[in-house]
């Protein structure tokens, strides 16, 4: 972050803030965390709710036999949720983390399934964790392969950050040694069960692949503050254990406990406002979703972290005379080629032979197979 002296000597003018932060899911409270514990004082904005870890987490210490529907959703919510109807997600537990689609709808000129949960934390209560370093074999591909534009960064560039992460959220994983898949400060690996380490053996034998336990967020030890995951298969529901990173276990103590944080939820940002003189983002404006009055907040620095879709939205809805199509949209790229999150994807099956054994709770993991095609001038001379 550099020197922060006598960045904050305007803080306190009323809606002033060192930085602005908007958006609380994964990345808007990472920045917070990182920007108040440099001295900054922040104001994170959140379009909806206030969520508050454990107090928040209706069900989590309730079987699926003590809820009202007994873990389903109603049709009235099935009716309020149709496109979460699509998919795992439509469960009694959960259906309050949710975005009302009837309330925020949004136009489908081709099948596209948007998950949204606009609350403090944002979908870091329900992401998957699944947490794994790109390499250069990811960072290299666009230059070797002649198309698109190269990476302006290497896997030697944010190799250290990935370990500052890293120690920071609880990421269990093993050590391969795959450069196609380089290794993390992990804590100890989850076990694969009896059924997977034998496929694996056999996927090593036949194909020389690796299929490995999954690299995720959940702490298999103890970590200040949070205790290690409890097996449950729960965390959707959100883990009063603190089990798993999300914006409620970690990175919103970090910023708080410094101080140095404001939260103000029910803040929906409609634009980003732009000095021209400075040619500087300067503020934001925000609409307050529970009197709709319409609000200013100015600062130094603006993190947009509204997800990517909302993001591009922020930027476009920001547009001026010197940005027509968008704050920043120069490269005509605004609004195209986004990638939110993939919808779903998997399969399972029933294998004889093991009845005999079993294994520890229900772990809240999968396994994964590395990559292995393309690998090595295999099949091109890279």
């Amino acid at each position: 972050m550099g020197d922060s002296t006598n960045i904050n000597i305007k803080a306190g003018r009323q809606n002033y803030y060192d930085a602005i932060v908007i958006g609380s899911g994964i990345s808007g409270g990472w920045a917070a965390k990182e920007l108040c514990e440099k001295g900054l004082k922040v104001l994170m904005l959140e379009r909806g709710r206030n969520f508050e870890h454990i107090k928040d987490y209706k069900s989590a210490s309730k079987n699926p036999w003590e809820l009202e529907h007994r873990g389903s959703a109603t049709l009235e919510q099935k009716k309020s949720h149709p496109v979460i109807a699509r998919g795992w997600a439509l469960h009694e537990p959960i259906m309050d983390y949710w975005t009302n689609e009837k309330d925020c709808p949004y136009v489908e000129v081709k099948p596209f399934t948007w998950w949204r949960s606009y609350q403090l934390g944002g979908r870091s209560i329900l992401w998957g964790r699944q947490s794994y370093r790109l390499s250069d074999f990811d960072f290299e591909a666009n230059a070797k392969e002649g198309i698109a534009i190269d990476w302006p960064i290497r896997y030697k560039d944010i190799a250290k950050w990935y370990d500052y992460t890293e120690k920071f959220a609880g990421i269990s994983g093993s050590k391969e040694g795959l450069p196609q898949l380089p290794d993390g400060q992990f804590l100890p690996p989850m076990e694969l069960n009896c059924v997977e380490k034998d496929v694996a053996a056999r996927i090593k034998e036949k194909m020389q692949r690796n299929m490995i336990i999954g690299r995720c967020a959940n702490l298999t030890a103890p970590i200040p503050g949070r205790t290690q995951c409890q097996f449950r298969n729960r965390c959707w529901e959100g883990c009063p254990f603190g089990g798993y990173f999300s914006t409620q276990s970690s990175t919103l103590p970090a910023a708080m406990n410094t101080g140095n944080l404001t939260v103000r939820p029910f803040s929906i940002v409609t634009k980003i406002l732009y000095d021209k003189n400075t040619k500087k983002a300067k503020g934001v404006e925000v609409l307050d979703a529970e009197n709709n009055r319409t609000y200013n907040f100015t600062s130094k620095i603006v993190f947009l972290n509204a997800s990517t879709l909302n993001s591009a939205w922020v930027l476009m809805n920001s547009a001026t005379d010197i940005w027509p199509e968008g704050l920043g949209s120069s490269s005509g790229e605004l609004g195209h080629n986004v990638m939110d999150h993939h919808y779903n994807c998997g399969a399972s099956g029933n294998v004889e032979g093991y009845e005999n054994k079993y294994y520890y709770g229900k772990r809240a993991n999968g396994f994964y197979i590395a990559r292995f095609a393309n690998l090595f001038g295999d099949k091109r001379n890279y």
